[in-house]
């Protein structure tokens, strides 16, 4: 199958195009750091587990081609979408499954309503300028009973606690914590239960919910290692506080059943009378065979 990269172009103010680009550049550095790369890991696992059963036609991921999102899934069409063309993606030659097909815009994708049957958005909603307006177009282009998988990082997990902390340093101080940073500074960061409530509000199902990366914020590799014992514990002892999260939903469309109406004709039942000497059950006969 032959993949071709193609522009839609729509029309934004450059200043929103620069924000969007700093943030997904700002995203792709942070994935070279060992808290990105065991992020990454722990994602590409889970994504692999749940997406080797979906079932369908045409599969989309928006974004983030470090994570080969769609490589066990078994549906003929899958693509890989990307919002900015950028020094460093990934080419087709690189052997990326599937490799990027179009550039577009997440929030006004080409393709027509109920036409896909999975999209992966690994923390696509983060690095859009308009989450609301991204979340809505996929519900468009989703068949019913289509799903949607979606990552991203934790606001109360350990690792946003301490980009909490550093940002509050920040403000108080006017320098940065040392050791600056540990998540990407662009972005907003969604929480899972924010999230759930536009699904629910755009009629999705949540339907899986998981929560990862539990290791405490630490820089070494050596040291993120040591700590993954915390995976094992930590969906049962602490499960929100995961600093990634992945959830599944399902487009759901109620079925409207069509009734009869209630004001059906009804024909009038003309007493009839009774001969003198008939019984009662000879009338009712004889109005039965009437």
């Amino acid at each position: 199958m032959s993949w071709t990269i193609q522009k839609n172009s729509v029309g934004r103010a450059g200043s929103e195009n620069n924000v969007m680009s700093e943030r997904i550049i700002d995203l792709q550095d942070w994935l070279q750091t060992d808290a990105g790369r065991y992020m990454l890991a722990w994602e590409q696992g889970q994504s692999d587990a749940l997406v080797a059963d979906i079932f369908g036609f045409h599969a989309l991921q928006l974004g983030m081609p470090q994570l080969q999102g769609l490589a066990h899934n078994r549906m003929p069409h899958r693509w890989l979408a990307v919002q900015e063309p950028y020094e460093g993606l990934p080419e087709p030659e690189l052997g990326l499954e599937p490799p990027p097909a179009l550039v577009t815009d997440f929030s006004a994708l080409p393709f027509p309503a109920a036409s896909l049957d999975l999209v992966l958005m690994p923390h696509s909603l983060e690095v859009s300028m308009d989450a609301h307006a991204t979340l809505r177009e996929v519900e468009r282009v989703l068949v019913p009973q289509g799903r949607v998988l979606i990552c991203g990082f934790n606001p109360v997990g350990l690792w946003a606690l301490r980009q909490a902390r550093s940002r509050l340093w920040e403000s108080l101080t006017g320098g940065r914590w040392p050791g600056q940073g540990y998540l990407p500074v662009a972005g907003e960061y969604i929480g899972y239960w924010r999230l759930r409530d536009w699904l629910r509000l755009l009629d999705f199902e949540v339907e899986i919910v998981r929560f990862g990366c539990y290791v405490p914020a630490v820089s070494s590799p050596s040291w993120l290692q040591r700590f993954a014992w915390m995976e094992r514990l930590g969906p049962r002892w602490w499960p929100i506080f995961g600093s990634s999260y992945l959830v599944v939903g399902v487009k759901r469309v109620r079925g409207v059943r069509m009734l009869g109406s209630l004001w059906k004709p009804t024909r009038a039942r003309v007493p009839r009378q009774v001969a003198a000497g008939q019984s009662n059950q000879d009338a009712l006969r004889e109005e039965r065979q009437h």
